[in-house]
């Protein structure tokens, strides 16, 4: 588990008008902006944020991310090719050209002249790009897996197939650095299985639920018809049940699957297969290849009542855990050998829709982006050609990347912004009045045990024995889940990897990693809005600080702060400390709760499942402000456009929210993101620091406005 500082591929953060409601009696947003012609872009000025951008009509204690971004919202609609557009977008879209130019000059180069790695790449870019090869081979690519689906006429051969790389499968696997032992390797282990994003997607019954469930068979039948049945849309409705029996009796709750104590279930190779000894749960082990470990890491295994007890779950948290694995194992069983055939069929077709056919891609897109996240136009191929050069062979693109695009100078000023950010924790944990000084010397440790990254990895992966080659997209990605899966099994049994990084150079994101207590910032964030090496230092501060505060916040999160310094996963904290901690979760848990965007207050924020990311913000933009106050060394920054240094500080931080996101892709993100929509990430984190009221004269009269004693303060 890694908690990143945003939902990568998910395209649902904010609303696409100016800030929803925050109260009943708050006024009403205004409405969203037509659709774009041109991209959006953003100016930030001479000292990183631009103030002809802020919006005078709108009181910054009423709602501060739409004082500070109305105006660029109100003037940038949603370009149609996206769900969602903002600091992120901006940013993704300059890494993805500066990308293409590096491939464009592979392309146009003389192939005999290419490296390996260059060749690699524009094979993976080439094949992906030619869509009339694609289209002219029609399924003949897809053929011979689809064929070997249908030939496993029973369960036993299916869970052979289903242990193939590139294969999907109801149950699955992965390496991982084991969290209660974090010097080895271990296999995660768990239930899937589900086509939509969520289990609530198939037990809610409004309007818009039931739509997507009647688009969602029509596109099953689309799938099914194609690969050839007879009574498509029959066995798509078989097909849905199953996967309907899935979110009812399997799945669980997405924020009860948060509990990193509950998900940690070690077992054995025999009490994995004593959980249901009539599942040919060998044979799929063996196809896999997690044959050759000693321990599996069950991530929805039910607790039993000791358990239950032993963890303090109430029944609440209880009612909301699915059968998980067992419960899958049983399903499997019951379910005719036919409808998992289609399953796997249809599931086949849908991960690798783009290199099959364009009217294959054309429908996984109509429901997957228009149905689900309402985006009318799919991004250009080019585009998308790139991420799937990247998908493939990440790490060589990213090498070329980090060459040309990350300055050293870049590497250095982050540096010092982590050392800073490292003082105002260290100082912050001192200083603490709620945490006693047991816990507080656990923490200390931690934090000086951080392990921080920041660019990218300098031993980056070779891919060595990887095959990409010309005109084959699919063969191409089963030779890279080959390839990978290789490699994963290859850690079994040897020494944890330290310098492996979860991001590739050029990705917009950043990330903590608690099995290996780490922080990681690729090279393609450190980019204005968030960071410019002449920025004004209060804009840094509130944007790469407040970053790199938030993943250091969730070293110390709900979640993360179950993990020690070395990474694993105990409790080192006293009784008392953690009520004290749980006390202030919870009052943010009831804060976000409140944020209810749509239908007059009934579709809201769930504050429970984005509570890791919502104590990242709060702690790390408090931890960013600490650490800007120290780095003026006890003097008051200059005034800048008749804005003081704490004003620009907290603009910097709206800046890097600002975005707009069209209805449908929001009111799914409400359903699955651990993120809290940004126009929450910004006015939800502000009025909980005295120096965010200070700064800009909020009141009991502004609609932001909280008591100081429901403020919350951690770190």
């Amino acid at each position: 588990m890694i908690s990143k500082l945003f939902a990568v591929g998910a395209s649902a953060i904010a609303l696409a008008v100016a800030s929803p409601v925050l109260a009943q009696d708050a006024p009403a947003a205004p409405a969203a902006p037509a659709a774009a012609t041109t991209t959006p872009t953003m100016s930030f000025g001479d000292w990183g944020f631009d103030p002809a951008g802020l919006d005078a009509n709108v009181d910054p204690g009423d709602d501060f991310f739409a004082y500070a971004n109305g105006k660029w919202l109100a003037a940038n609609p949603l370009p149609p090719e996206f769900s969602r557009y903002g600091a992120f977008t901006l940013l993704d879209e300059k890494s993805t050209a500066d990308v293409k130019t590096i491939i464009d000059e592979l392309v146009a180069k003389d192939p005999a002249t290419l490296t390996n790695d260059e060749a690699r790449i524009v094979a993976a870019y080439n094949a992906y790009f030619d869509t009339s090869a694609i289209d002219a081979s029609g399924l003949a690519s897809a053929k011979p897996y689809l064929d070997t689906i249908k030939g496993a006429d029973t369960l036993g051969e299916l869970a052979t197939v289903w242990g193939q790389p590139g294969m999907p499968s109801p149950l699955g696997g992965g390496v991982t650095v084991d969290a209660k032992e974090p010097t080895r390797y271990s296999v995660a282990f768990g239930a899937g299985g589900l086509g939509l994003p969520d289990r609530d997607n198939y037990l809610k019954t409004g309007e818009r639920d039931v739509e997507i469930q009647t688009k969602y068979r029509e596109y099953l039948a689309f799938l099914l018809g194609q690969a050839g049945y007879a009574d498509a849309a029959g066995m798509a409705q078989k097909v849905y049940a199953f996967e309907d029996q899935i979110a009812r009796t399997v799945a669980w709750d997405r924020a009860t699957r948060r509990n990193r104590d509950l998900t940690y279930n070690a077992l054995s190779p025999a009490e994995l297969a004593a959980l249901d000894p009539a599942f040919p749960l060998g044979v799929y082990l063996s196809a896999s290849g997690y044959d050759k470990t000693d321990r599996f890491i069950v991530g929805d295994l039910p607790p039993g009542e000791a358990r239950i007890s032993e963890l303090g779950l109430d029944q609440a948290t209880v009612a909301k855990i699915g059968g998980g694995t067992p419960a899958m194992m049983a399903l499997l069983r019951a379910t005719p050998v036919e409808v998992l055939q289609a399953w796997t069929v249809k599931s086949f077709m849908d991960s690798n829709a783009a290199v099959l056919s364009t009217a294959i891609d054309e429908a996984n897109f109509a429901f997957r982006g228009t149905v689900l996240n309402g985006t009318p136009q799919q991004r250009p191929r080019w585009k998308r050609a790139i991420g799937e050069a990247e998908s493939l062979i990440g790490e060589r693109v990213g090498a070329a990347y980090a060459a040309r695009y990350f300055p050293a100078e870049n590497k250095a000023a982050m540096e010092k912004l982590v050392v800073n950010l490292r003082k105002a924790m260290a100082i912050s944990l001192q200083e603490n009045d709620w945490m006693s000084a047991a816990t507080k010397k656990e923490a200390m440790a931690k934090l000086e045990a951080f392990d921080p990254k920041i660019g990218y990895r300098d031993n980056l992966e070779t891919y060595e024995g990887l095959e990409i080659v010309p005109n084959a997209p699919l063969a191409n990605r089963i030779a890279a889940s080959e390839w990978n899966r290789a490699y994963r099994l290859g850690q079994l049994g040897g020494p944890i990897d330290r310098t492996e990084w979860g991001m590739l150079p050029q990705t917009v994101n950043a990330y903590y990693n608690p099995t290996k207590n780490e922080i990681a910032f690729p090279a393609g964030i450190l980019q204005q809005p968030f960071f410019g090496l002449t920025a004004d230092p209060a804009v840094n501060y509130g944007g790469i600080g407040a970053v790199i505060g938030h993943e250091m916040g969730h070293g110390f999160d709900d979640q993360g702060s179950k993990s020690d310094g070395t990474g694993m996963l105990r409790n080192w904290w006293t009784d008392a400390d953690r009520a004290a901690f749980d006390k202030r979760g919870d009052m943010l848990v009831a804060q976000y709760n409140a944020f209810c965007p749509f239908d007059d207050g009934k579709t809201c924020v769930n504050g429970r499942l984005s509570l890791g990311e919502n104590i990242g913000d709060v702690g790390g933009l408090s931890l960013a402000y600490r650490a800007y106050r120290l780095s003026l060394n006890g003097k008051e920054a200059p005034v800048i456009d008749g804005l003081t240094g704490d004003q620009r500080f907290f603009l910097a931080w709206a800046q890097v929210w600002r975005a707009q996101t069209r209805e449908a892709a929001l009111r799914q993100r409400l359903v699955t993101g651990p993120h809290s929509p940004e126009q929450y990430r910004t006015n939800g984190v502000v009025r909980q620091m005295d120096e965010w009221y200070k700064a800009f004269n909020v009141t009991p009269d502004d609609a932001l406005y909280l008591p100081p004693e429901q403020r919350v303060k951690i770190w």
